[in-house]
């Protein structure tokens, strides 16, 4: 990773937030109704709301990284 990128990871992160954990919400939301087919409770859109908000952090600098690695092989 170059030094002087003009994205570093964290600002690449902060943009890709808000679809990392728009992403972390559907998957979430899908696999609570795949639970129900085994006999788990729902997951209500405000429980994978509030669960989204602080897993979409990892996502998105999973997703800050692998653009950050993309612009150096730009380059």
């Amino acid at each position: 990773m170059s030094r002087d990128a003009i994205w570093p990871v964290w600002k690449l992160a902060l943009l890709l937030y808000v679809f990392a954990a728009g992403a972390v919400a559907i998957n979430l939301f899908m696999l609570g109704l795949l639970g129900q087919s085994v006999g788990l409770p729902a997951l209500s859109p405000h429980a994978v709301l509030a669960l989204s908000g602080p897993l979409g952090v990892p996502a998105a600098w999973a997703a800050g990284r692998w653009a950050r690695h993309l612009l150096d092989q730009a380059e």
